[in-house]
């Protein structure tokens, strides 16, 4: 139900999110890809009529990210600075024996040694994160659908140590878990093909795919999965973050250039520093920046020797987890084939939120998956499962099979899994003879747009894309992050709260991520808690009336460069 500070990683170079220092035009405006601004009457209508005769989109992109206000910054800094203050002086008292420290650390015997524990680097979460832990790690008892049921616990020494009181909290509205499609279900068809499946075949595999662990259901898996992609060949693997971290790696190398945009997930940035490949960030979302690396990459080449680079691969995902924004992908697939490069994408969040047929970003906009070089996803989220896929040409998987560490080494799948796969992929596709997974796939899209449309109204801040089931709402202040996660589960809420390092400092949120499964009345309630306990805390921070950022026709002047 909730996200633990840390599962963003803090990388200053992949992660690190620019918000500032956009180029200035000729006109006064501000030429940005991914962000919202105030636009005179005049540039509103000529940025519209754009959109509107864009060759490249089918359909409006409309993304907003209000700026944050001024005095909200300047109150959020001065939030952390005392925070800092405070917890430089717990940790002068701790050294002293004053204050007693739960945290690890080394023994006195081995104060000699190299410190296996970074004092400074944990000052965060003995001073802050401790300070609002009761946010995270929540254990549920029972199926995490549009309603879930939770342990309560409680804490005597100030959130170091939880106890079980035995008494558990029913019916909390879930709007923390990723069951875009609600097929977290015990009860239904794919619940009664997997417990079928497991009389069969067991739980567990006990071996890999390349000894005997390669069962017909795999094979009928990977199948189905490149048949509901349109593309030639997949390959499954038991876990989502090992599918980006251990298959990057098996397709570029050293002499080998990644260009990632900065907001891309931790096992896209561990997979790229793991492939030992030359790596180069670019302004999330902005096509402007991934131009000008593109250009650079081909004129100057390799560092030192300027010879040509073995390959140049664009990292990008579908939905970005954090932001709720969604790739620009026919920018992204009209400058991979400009300058001749490989993409590869992530589609973990969009598989089955996005598109009309639920397919992810490449059916929302209406492309050819065939462009996509590399087409990652996972069952995690849209299909209840567990796991993660690539699909493309037949070369690739076959190449992957043999390669990939992940492949060679991991075990294979449990069955059930499989089967939970299998029936709910095929509910998408209507091959099970009704309309439930189309009529799932317009039911999320409905909740999506109605959700995040009644939360501007109250006047909260929202980020990302109309279409997006992720949505941030911004928080900003540190004593609010956990102020709001308990006033919410006190009204029988569960959401998910986020702080840094996993967003940027003054930019702490709640991200909502909506269900199918979720009721109109359900949102309706869930609305009405979010927008009492905003005016209890003072979160409706939004102040004017939000103009998108809509997309941009890929011209020259679109691509003129810009400056660090």
């Amino acid at each position: 139900m909730t996200e633990s500070p840390g599962t963003k990683a803090a990388n200053g170079e992949v992660c690190q999110r620019v918000r500032n220092g956009l180029k200035p035009e000729r006109n006064g405006s501000v030429k940005s890809l991914h962000r919202s601004h105030e636009w005179p009457p005049q540039e509103k209508e000529e940025v519209h009529a754009a959109s509107r005769h864009d060759r490249l989109y089918s359909r409006p992109f409309i993304e907003s990210f209000e700026e944050t206000p001024m005095l909200v910054a300047v109150l959020t800094y001065m939030g952390y600075g005392i925070l800092t203050i405070f917890g430089y002086l717990r940790d002068f008292l701790r050294h002293w024996k004053i204050e007693r420290c739960h945290i690890a650390r080394e023994r006195e015997e081995q104060q000699d040694f190299v410190p296996l524990y970074q004092d400074f680097e944990n000052f965060y979460t003995r001073n802050l994160y401790m300070r609002i832990r009761d946010n995270w790690n929540r254990p549920i008892c029972s199926v995490p659908g549009e309603k879930m049921d939770l342990m309560e616990r409680v804490s005597h020494d100030f959130n170091w140590t939880f106890k079980y009181t035995g008494r558990v909290v029913p019916d909390v509205i879930n709007l923390g878990s990723y069951n875009y499609l609600g097929f977290a279900e015990n009860q239904g068809p794919c619940a009664d093909a997997a417990a079928q499946i497991t009389m069969t075949y067991g739980a567990g595999v006990a071996s890999t795919r390349q000894e005997i662990g390669n069962l017909d259901r795999h094979e009928e898996m990977e199948k189905l999965v490149a048949k509901f992609l349109g593309l030639e060949s997949a390959m499954a693997f038991g876990m989502g973050f090992a599918t980006n971290s251990m298959n990057i790696p098996a397709l570029v190398g050293k002499g080998c250039l990644i260009l990632s945009d900065e907001l891309n997930h931790a096992s896209l940035v561990l997979g790229a520093r793991l492939s030992g490949s030359t790596i180069r960030v670019f302004k999330h979302n902005n096509m402007q920046s991934l131009e000008k690396l593109l250009r650079e990459a081909i004129v100057h080449g390799q560092p030192r020797t300027h010879r040509p680079w073995k390959k140049i691969l664009i990292v990008v995902e579908g939905i970005y987890s954090m932001e709720g924004s969604i790739v620009r992908l026919p920018e992204v697939i009209a400058l991979k084939k400009r300058y001749r490069a490989y993409l590869y994408l992530d589609e973990a969040h969009s598989i089955g939120a996005l598109g009309p047929r639920g397919r992810g970003v490449v059916d929302y906009f209406g492309l050819d998956p065939r462009d996509v070089d590399v087409l990652m996803g996972t069952f995690t989220k849209s299909f209840g499962a567990a796991g993660g896929y690539i699909a493309g040409k037949r070369e690739l998987i076959d190449y992957l099979r043999s390669h990939s560490h992940s492949a060679v080494y991991a075990t294979s799948m449990s069955p059930p899994v499989v089967e939970q796969i299998i029936t709910s992929m095929k509910c998408i596709m209507g091959e099970d003879g009704t309309t439930i997974g189309c009529d799932r796939v317009r039911q999320l899209a409905e909740n999506t747009v109605y959700f995040r449309k009644r939360l501007r109204e109250m006047g909260f801040i929202i980020y990302g894309n109309n279409d997006s089931p992720v949505i941030p709402m911004m928080l900003y202040m540190p004593a609010k992050i956990g102020a709001f996660g308990r006033e919410m589960l006190k009204r029988n809420i569960g959401v998910v709260v986020v702080g840094f390092p996993a967003t940027p400092i003054i930019e702490s949120r709640a991200r909502f991520c909506i269900s199918a499964a979720h009721t109109r009345d359900m949102l309706n309630r869930a609305l009405s808690v979010i927008s009492e306990v905003g005016d209890l805390l003072q979160l409706k921070y939004s102040r004017q009336r939000i103009q998108p950022a809509s997309a941009r026709p890929l011209d020259d002047n679109m691509y003129d460069d810009v400056d660090d």
